[in-house]
């Protein structure tokens, strides 16, 4: 398995400069390998990524009691996760009523069912960790659009009561009246939350680390050999490693070997304003986003910060174009007051950066086609973080050899 000197996609996966590269807290020991040092890495489970996904995989296997390095080309969290804008909801792309027509019914519920789990696990290892990620529950408003309006929103809300998943449907009085918003209808939801992903991920990793776990960095692996045994993947710098797991949660350099059919990649943008930003209160504790081409969501931080994003574009490397980050800033500063003409805000970050659509909006969790012992994390779609929760339990239940009753939701098709 070898594209262009590597057994991954190679991008550059962010422009600008993210809100998130100003955390503080976020320092994690980890080791630059030198390849006329360091032959051989070995090891029971090896995970390949450093960002969110590969953190909390990692974790999860870390509390099984395996023993994990983690290996990436760049130094931790220099990939997609500083680029997240770290809008945690159950919610996914396709809604509930939509997805069914896709996968079927009972696919669909527990799909959703599944998310909303997982956002609540999410908080509960925060707590249970006593991580320090600014982590809040939020409710979540979903706004009437052009891609789905008010009708649509409300058959959403009756398959949401059929499945069990939390909802209730506002008339465009109730919207108003409640938000100042004014569109033909909106979902509200509890269940959401939002966090500095910088900070959970550095979090996990030291708790890694300090588990006994290995973070190498400058391994970029170029070739993977899955036997009956085990897995030995190949570097473009020497080192040769030998596993009997291997997790790919390379995010959007996906294994050259996972299908396309079932993914693509675009581009998306996300500006941050300085703290103290002019917007109404209610804000603090709910998460916007809305049903539209091209679509605005919105969130804050505890220092006042509004951060908003959207304006995708088809173009797999469009974010990478300098002037097409001016252009998207001023373009969501315009969306942000359409929405609301009283809030008033500077950005002080501005960044784009690549993101990935599954066919189906949900992620894809499972064995590399043609392997036994290698396996591959894609959180694609607007639940990323989300999604990598969940994929935290199937791979982990999995290595161990138990089969999570979710698993079939998330295989490669």
């Amino acid at each position: 398995m070898d594209s262009a000197g590597s057994a991954t996609a190679h991008r550059r996966l962010r422009r600008g400069r993210s809100l998130w590269a100003d955390s503080s807290g976020t320092a994690v020991r980890h080791t630059l390998i030198d390849p006329g040092v360091v032959r051989e890495i070995i090891d029971d489970v090896v995970v390949v990524g450093t960002g969110i996904s590969g953190a909390l995989v990692a974790h999860a296997l870390i509390n099984a009691g395996r023993a994990v390095t983690m290996v990436d080309r760049r130094p931790p969290m220099m990939g997609s996760t500083l680029a997240s804008t770290a809008l945690l909801q159950f919610e996914i792309d396709l809604p509930l009523h939509r997805l069914a027509r896709t996968i079927g019914w009972s696919a669909a519920s527990r799909a959703y069912r599944r998310s909303v789990r997982a956002v609540r696990d999410l908080g509960g290892l925060v707590h249970r960790a006593r991580i320090r990620c600014a982590f809040g529950a939020r409710d979540s408003l979903y706004l009437a659009g052009d891609a789905y309006g008010a009708r649509a929103l409300a058959a959403e809300v009756e398959a949401r009561e059929k499945a069990g998943v939390p909802g209730a449907f506002l008339s465009a009085a109730t919207l108003r009246a409640r938000y100042g918003i004014s569109r033909t209808g909106a979902i509200v939801s509890p269940g959401s939350a939002t966090a500095d992903p910088a900070q959970l991920t550095a979090a996990l990793l030291r708790r890694i680390v300090a588990r006994g776990g290995r973070i190498l960095s400058g391994v970029n692996v170029t070739g993977v050999d899955s036997g009956a045994h085990g897995v030995e993947l190949a570097t473009s710098n020497g080192p040769r490693v030998y596993a009997n797991q291997v997790v790919f949660c390379t995010g959007y350099e996906v294994p050259t070997l996972v299908p396309r059919r079932d993914h693509r990649i675009h581009s998306t943008w996300a500006v941050a304003s300085a703290p103290n930003a002019a917007f109404p209160s209610w804000l603090a504790h709910t998460v916007v986003w809305e049903a539209s081409d091209p679509y605005l969501y919105l969130r804050t931080t505890a220092d006042g910060r509004l951060i908003a994003g959207g304006r995708d574009e088809d173009a797999a490397s469009a974010y990478t174009v300098a002037r097409r980050l001016a252009a998207k800033t001023r373009a969501i500063q315009r969306d942000v007051h359409a929405l609301m003409p009283d809030t008033r805000f500077r950005v002080s970050h501005a960044w784009g950066g690549a993101f990935g659509e599954s066919t189906t909006a949900l992620p894809l969790i499972d064995r590399l086609p043609g392997t036994r012992h290698t396996w591959v994390v894609a959180g694609f779609g607007g639940n990323g973080i989300t999604y990598s929760m969940i994929a935290s339990q199937v791979i982990a239940a999995a290595l161990q050899g138990v089969a999570d009753p979710d698993a079939a939701l998330y295989r490669l098709r």
